[in-house]
């Protein structure tokens, strides 16, 4: 049986229709959102994951990380019961990867289930994924909005050098 009637239409939006306006945001939230951030996927074991763009490598000896996590993610939750995390920094193909595991799209079967991951002794890491650092949970207290979790940086793996992704201004982009 054939359709009769007009077809609604349908639109995509070219912002996040349901972000909070720039002028109901805070002047901080407004000055953070226009400084680039790389983006990064933490993992830790029993596979929980979350996509962190609040993070610094700091170099020394040895190597430390600091980032900003929800204290309330099973990221979090994972990573301070077994004091073990690994962090992949995020290629230019990797956005919907990203919004997986920032709960933005969903995930049937699990964050886990679309790809294959290589257990490590940090945790999963995305089975091929070349560049990678499996790190050591030293202390962590709240901060802000969230938990500043410092680590010990105890392994990198650096494979062939690939644009990052990028979060500026609530968007991905690439260099």
């Amino acid at each position: 049986m054939p359709l009769t009637g007009t077809v609604p239409l349908v639109t995509i939006h070219s912002s996040d229709p349901f972000a909070t306006p720039d002028d109901q945001r805070s002047p901080l939230r407004r000055l953070r959102g226009r400084l680039p951030s790389p983006v990064t996927l933490w993992t830790a074991d029993p596979r929980a994951g979350l996509t962190v763009s609040s993070s610094q490598i700091v170099d020394g000896d040895p190597g430390r990380l600091l980032g900003l996590v929800d204290e309330e993610s099973e990221l979090w939750e994972a990573a301070s019961r077994t004091g073990r995390l690994v962090v992949l920094p995020l290629a230019k193909d990797d956005q919907q990867l990203a919004d997986r595991f920032a709960g933005l799209l969903p995930a049937p079967g699990g964050l886990f289930a679309d790809a294959e991951w290589t257990a490590t002794a940090w945790g999963p890491v995305l089975a091929g994924r070349a560049t990678w650092a499996g790190c050591r949970v030293d202390a962590a207290r709240p901060f802000g909005w969230s938990m500043l979790v410092e680590a010990t940086i105890e392994h990198v793996e650096l494979g062939p050098d690939e644009p990052p992704l990028l979060h500026y201004r609530g968007r991905y982009h690439a260099i």
